[in-house]
């Protein structure tokens, strides 16, 4: 049954970070929700944590949209599998930014879809010159639609009148004006927002969120913007499941796995069992194939470190030469040693020569296209992200892939292979076109 009719779209930016569009993404969910709107929650681009946030705030399951990492034709596809009627996607970054190269951005996802934006203004340090820097972001690009706007962090009655008296003089709609507050504030750190299960009071906050969100917008012009978004009309290439059988790591440290993966497998017929390294299991005998995501196992080094039947599960599945893959932290475990951010080494499963060091920090981030040398998936190219603060202080042996970046810059090799057991720092979103 064609669902062009029935899943609609629409694409919460900013003109920067910062500007405060997540509290009023998860608000919107939320409000929306309770007004007895279908809605589900979707983060353009590669973040792994806001999406557990929408989870919460929408009642439906997580979604990325990647306009840099996906084709036209999977964004559709993904947006058209989601089970909200509707879908609110909250943008990266500013409006037009994307990668090193220029693409990829919250506009590109948008134009893909063919659905309009709803600008969020941090308002708070600027009156009148709101109208020039919303005109130079709705008339920069021909062909996308910027349906209106919201002020976020008013100061007062009369900043708010300012602003709505200088966007109606370029006839920009003002949706709503939400004053500054404290309790519109979520928890950081180093990658990003503390993860939506850590936090004992998010049901809490969300709710609260979407009370204030419900008294100074207007839902209802919002609800009314909301446009089709069209199927897929050809190919689309994805990531074949690598086992009938695979197993998981998940919990609190290993967290960092994009959920249109796991759909991908699970449709394609794959069996997916988890396990918990952190509560001392390791992974169900009968996989073929063991993946250790992302996450953050340098702030439980030495839970990790102390999970000894994990760690000989993982040593037997090597042995009998099970796949073992590890993604940016789940690579980290894979290695010898962890050195937290104290400067404590602890000991990890040892399966590849490598150490790693979370005291002697520095930023990796970026868009990669990448090329497995070897292992399981040798031959095959990604699109993938890089963004850690840990670093290398010995990888010996096979290199895994070999990776350019966004501007297409050559940048050398990436991660491991010894034997079935694999890994790098690179998260993959999805496979190129035509590999």
């Amino acid at each position: 049954m064609s669902m062009a009719a029935t899943v609609s779209g629409l694409l919460v930016a900013a003109p920067q970070s910062g500007s405060g569009k997540t509290v009023l993404t998860l608000a919107l969910l939320r409000a929306l929700k309770d007004r007895g709107l279908e809605i589900s929650g979707a983060k353009a681009g590669p973040d792994f944590i806001d999406p557990g946030f929408h989870a919460l705030a929408s009642g439906h399951s997580p979604l990325n949209l990647d306009p840099w990492a996906m084709q036209p034709n999977r964004l559709r596809d993904l947006a058209n599998r989601h089970a909200g009627t509707h879908l609110l996607i909250e943008g990266m970054m500013g409006l037009f930014d994307g990668a090193a190269d220029g693409t990829g951005s919250a506009a590109d996802l948008a134009q893909a879809l063919d659905i309009p934006v709803l600008l969020v203004v941090d308002a708070q340090k600027q009156s009148h010159s709101i109208a020039a820097l919303v005109r130079g972001f709705r008339d920069h690009r021909p062909g996308l639609g910027i349906c209106g706007v919201i002020l976020n962090r008013t100061g007062s009655e009369r900043h708010e009148g300012m602003l709505r008296e200088a966007l109606a003089a370029i006839g920009m709609p003002v949706f709503g004006a939400v004053r500054r507050s404290d309790a519109l504030h979520l928890p950081e750190r180093h990658l990003g927002l503390v993860q939506a299960g850590e936090i004992d009071s998010i049901e809490a906050f969300i709710a609260e969120a979407a009370e204030i969100v419900s008294r100074c917008v207007d839902l209802d012009a919002i609800g009314k913007e909301f446009l089709p978004i069209a199927e897929p009309a050809g190919a689309i290439a994805v990531v074949p499941p690598p086992a009938h059988h695979i197993a998981i790591a998940r919990d609190a440290a290993f967290t960092f796995i994009y959920p249109h993966q796991l759909e991908d497998w699970r449709r394609a017929g794959a069996e997916i069992s988890l396990f918990s390294p952190l509560a001392d299991e390791g992974p169900n005998p009968n996989a073929g194939f063991i993946f250790l995501p992302g996450g953050y196992p340098e702030l439980h080094a030495g839970a990790i470190a102390a999970a000894h039947r994990f760690k000989t599960a993982m040593r037997d599945a090597m042995e009998r030469d099970a796949v073992i893959f590890g993604e940016c932290g789940g690579y980290m475990v894979l290695g010898e040693g962890l050195e937290d951010a104290s400067g404590e080494r602890h000991a990890m499963c040892g399966l590849l020569r490598l150490e790693t060091s979370f005291a002697r920090r520095k930023l990796h981030l970026g868009y990669r296209n990448v090329t497995a040398l070897a292992g399981r998936f040798a031959g095959q190219q990604f699109a993938a992200h890089e963004f850690h603060y840990s670093v290398a202080l010995k990888e010996e042996g096979e290199a895994l892939f070999s990776a350019s970046d966004a501007l297409g810059v050559d940048l050398g090799t990436f991660g491991l292979v010894k034997g079935s057991v694999s890994g790098s720092y690179m998260h993959l979103i999805d496979q190129r076109s035509g590999t």
